[in-house]
Parts: C-alpha cells; sequence; structure tokens
C-alpha cells in the first residue's frame, strides 16, 4: 500500500484547500479544525514538524529559505495568487495538483503563482 501523504492546511486559506486534498486523496487537516488559529509562526511550524506534514499555506514568511530549507522539513507549498478571495487560492491548488504528485515535492519549497510554479531544493532518490 502506498503512503498517503500528510498535509496541513494554514488558516489563512479557505477549508475548500483542505477539502480539495482530501478529494484527492490526501490526509489534510487545517489549522483551524484543531484549534491552532492564532498560534505565533514558530510554534505552528513546530507541530506541523512534529506530526511531518506537508504545510500549504500563503503565508510568504514561510517561503524565506534562511529559516525554513528545503531538505530541513517535509515541504511547503505557499500558494502567492494574484488577487484577493477563495477561488484565485483554490485555483493555484489545482494548478499545482494537476502538474504534481504532491508526494513528490515532500521535503521541497514550492511556490505557486498564476505564472507558474516555482521549485527551491532537490528532491531525494
Amino acid at each position: 500500500m502506498e503512503d498517503i501523504l500528510r498535509i496541513k492546511v494554514d488558516e489563512d486559506l479557505p477549508l475548500a484547500v483542505a477539502q480539495l486534498l482530501r478529494s484527492a486523496g490526501y490526509d489534510a487537516e487545517t489549522v483551524l479544525e484543531e484549534g491552532l488559529g492564532g498560534w505565533k509562526d514558530n510554534a505552528l511550524w513546530r507541530v506541523v514538524q512534529e506530526e511531518q506534514r506537508l504545510f500549504v499555506t500563503a503565508d510568504k514568511g514561510f517561503g524565506d529559505i534562511r529559516f525554513y530549507p528545503p531538505g530541513s522539513h517535509q515541504g511547503i507549498l505557499l500558494l502567492r495568487p494574484d488577487a484577493d478571495g477563495i477561488q484565485p487560492l483554490i485555483e493555484l491548488m489545482q494548478k499545482v495538483m494537476s502538474a504534481y504528485d504532491l508526494r513528490f515535492l515532500a521535503g521541497l519549497l514550492v511556490v505557486i503563482t498564476p505564472r507558474g510554479i516555482r521549485i527551491r531544493g532537490k528532491r531525494k532518490l
């Protein structure tokens, strides 16, 4: 049986992002569903790491490789829409899910924008 990717969805993303991940077979939990809303980034990050989950967020602070170097964590998907609202975030999540099996992005920093998908780090073979 294949390993199911474990994902944590940040509070700055709509529940629809977690539902999209779940419908694709991923084990997706949300920060809000677990009562972690409002936590400071470093405390939340510790929980994400303890649970060994890939982190999906729109918080650009998590895109700083000096603090979150690829290969030192389970992975970060950073959604960076050009417009506000729920739909642009959902569309970016759909974009990356249609391009990749998210398991192959584990351990990497992936920035998803309307213009493309940038991957930082090297996939371990």
